[in-house]
């Protein structure tokens, strides 16, 4: 089972999240084991504060170090890794989410204010997180997401252990798009590949789809992309019908 503990100023953010779906389903089959803890119960001056004023002055305020610390402190060391969340940090990808989902034990602090006190990064923090190039008011949002994208990796939780094998991102390519019943909708119909039976032609339309996508919306991702056999042919397909 895996274990993931946050900290956050605000707990009761998470109950929705956490309680339904593929998480809430993760948890009830025991496959990871998600606890809370208010950093403010780590705070023990008259009145629980958490944050102070910058040296140096500027605007805004500091999470304090000794609250975070002893609340860090109070969850087991072994094994643990611990993420920060933060616009300053490394921009989260679905091979950080696999990479983090081999974890035994993820610990999640969750940034706020103008940021927390430097010396709590170098003490205990192995790594600090962004879910992309803007500013929230806290970390809590971002602590969700890696939740929800770590969690549905973990073998079971899908229902299926190659349940997230094809999804997108995980080929280093935008995924195929998708059709269910019925045929024809309002004169728009399924490709014929799909109808085919054929698993070879199917496989072919949906590699070159996730190709045609892939250039049409985020072509910088091709560049990483691993390659298969016959993919120069498709990619050549695509070139000559101009996308």
């Amino acid at each position: 089972m895996m274990r993931i503990d946050i900290l956050t100023l605000f707990p009761e953010m998470f109950a929705g999240p956490f309680g339904h779906s593929i998480v809430s389903r993760a948890q009830s089959r025991s496959l990871v084991e998600l606890n809370l803890y208010q950093i403010r119960d780590y705070a023990y001056d008259r009145h629980r504060q958490v944050d102070d004023y910058p040296y140096g002055g500027g605007p805004g305020m500091i999470l304090k170090p000794d609250p975070l610390l002893l609340a860090l402190d109070s969850i087991p060391r072994d094994q643990r890794y611990v993420i920060l969340t933060t616009p300053q940090g490394e921009v989260f990808t679905q091979r950080l989410a696999r990479a983090f989902s081999q974890l035994p034990h993820l610990v999640i602090l969750c940034g706020h204010y103008e940021g927390i006190d430097e010396r709590v990064k170098s003490i205990a923090v192995q790594r600090e997180i962004s879910i992309g190039d803007y500013v929230l008011t806290g970390g809590e949002l971002p602590a969700m997401v890696v939740c929800d994208a770590v969690i549905r990796l973990l073998p079971g939780a899908l229902g299926a252990d190659t349940g997230a094998d094809n999804e997108t991102f995980e080929d280093g390519l935008l995924e195929h798009p998708q059709y269910t019943r019925p045929v024809e909708y309002r004169g728009a119909v399924v490709p014929p590949a799909l109808l085919s039976g054929h698993h070879a032609q199917i496989h072919k339309w949906r590699r070159k789809e996730s190709f045609r996508r892939t250039l049409q919306r985020r072509p910088e991702l091709l560049a990483k992309a691993p390659l298969q056999k016959g993919d120069l042919i498709l990619l050549k397909e695509l070139m000559d019908e101009g996308l």
